[in-house]
């Protein structure tokens, strides 16, 4: 008992440790956005509202940023019209600690039992290090969506899916209805052949967004005619923080960058990340499906500023799943030090060094550096079997064949096979 004891003091002052150099790491490192974001949707709102003007007509002053998402977005945030600001701000803080907790105890949880873990000290150490990451911090300064709609995504493919629930699409297709972008995650059940629930998300996906439509018919109209197809009005394509590869072809040439050129890397992208979806789907893989279709999606959208990064997330615990899981020896160390490397980078600011000028080979390659670690997460994190129903490895094309034993919890719950594979 005395041990046990000893043991959580000592949990309990790492954990304040741990705190307090992130507190402190991000007084120096992390930007002050002032909420800027959650401003646009505020004002937004407000001026429709109250003010009696169109929402899509709103540009926050001195600024050329308006409300850019589908009209179901402005339905969901609607209530926001009737808040304080500082009670809007509250709520939006609490949205994204509140989904990113439970995201992340999913993806954590299962690594702490096999490792024999503390389960809640695992849980504290990794939002510790989650409140430093660049892409969640500026989540949470701009007084953005992002956490919501992966977790949104999460609950389908982490949660209902696997499950063989009737509800499982529902989540994407919501959070396509408020973002475009996870529509692509229809995609992704499409390419890997489950059906119902590609539907499933169609479905209500269009379902809310006709919904939108008949409440408010003017806003409606005016997004899907003017305001989607207004590329301007979400920023510069060649700015730095555009960390997709639309913005690597555009830093190539500000001026007249090459619109086939991103065509091409956008196809030799999907299908790279179709083949390896496939791949994961087939052994039950659906964290590490989620994990790739969250990095193409970064890939190939126009537009990923460094905030919508938070959808790498689950690739950089999935590394260290797979490291944990490894026997102890080289693959372990490797993937560990990919983890590390991943996540030092991308709480570093890295590619804000190259804000002016991102000319010659080290600006090429360092104002990119968040969509090298997207590509290479894409193409290489570890693909790995899930044990079926009575105990036999569940096998599938691409994934190197090898016995292994069943793996089992404190608590005698199937949990992953012992060691990772790389599909060939």
């Amino acid at each position: 008992m005395a041990q046990g004891a000893n043991r959580t003091a000592a949990q309990v002052v790492g954990v304040v440790v741990l705190a307090a150099a992130v507190t402190a790491f991000l007084a120096v490192a992390a930007v002050r956005h002032g909420f800027f974001d959650l401003k646009v949707y505020y004002g937004a709102l407000t001026w429709w509202v109250h003010d009696g003007g169109e929402i899509y007509d709103y540009l926050k002053p001195g600024t050329q940023y308006g409300f850019t998402y589908p009209p179901f977005a402005a339905l969901v945030m609607l209530p926001m019209a009737y808040l304080p600001w500082t009670v809007a701000i509250v709520v939006s803080v609490l949205a994204s600690v509140v989904t990113t907790t439970v995201l992340i105890w999913w993806l954590v949880d299962p690594i702490a039992r096999r490792a024999g873990w503390t389960r809640w000290f695992a849980l504290a150490v990794a939002l510790c290090l989650a409140a430093a990451f660049e892409p969640m911090r500026e989540t949470v300064n701009f007084g953005q969506v992002n956490t919501l709609l992966l977790f949104l995504v999460a609950v389908d493919l982490l949660r209902l899916l696997p499950t063989g629930n009737r509800w499982a699409g529902v989540g994407i297709g919501l959070a396509t209805a408020i973002k475009l972008t996870p529509g692509i995650f229809i995609v992704y059940l499409l390419v890997t052949g489950r059906w119902r629930a590609a539907l499933t998300a169609s479905g209500a996906a269009a379902g809310v967004s006709l919904l939108a439509g008949a409440l408010f018919p003017d806003a409606s109209r005016e997004f899907w005619t003017e305001a989607l197809w207004n590329t301007g009005r979400v920023g510069e394509l060649a700015f730095v923080s555009n960390q997709s590869l639309r913005g690597v072809v555009a830093r190539l040439d500000p001026e007249h960058p090459s619109t086939l050129l991103w065509l091409l890397l956008v196809l030799g992208t999907l299908a790279l990340w179709a083949w390896r979806s496939r791949a994961a789907v087939a052994v039950g893989d659906e964290a590490t499906g989620l994990a790739l279709t969250g990095a193409v999606m970064c890939l190939v959208s126009p537009v990923t500023w460094v905030h919508h990064l938070v959808w790498l997330l689950p690739a950089l615990i999935l590394l260290v799943d797979n490291a944990m899981a490894a026997p102890a020896g080289r693959r372990r160390r490797v993937l560990l030090v990919a983890a590390t490397i991943g996540y030092v980078l991308l709480i570093s600011r890295t590619v804000w060094f190259w804000e002016k000028d991102f000319n010659g080979v080290d600006g090429f390659v360092g104002s990119n550096a968040y969509v090298w670690i997207s590509l290479a997460l894409l193409a290489f994190l570890p693909i790995r079997r899930w044990l079926a129903a009575g105990g036999s490895v569940v096998e599938a094309p691409g994934v190197a064949k090898l016995e292994q034993p069943d793996v089992r919890s404190p608590a005698g719950k199937r949990h992953l096979v012992g060691r990772p594979f790389t599909v060939r």
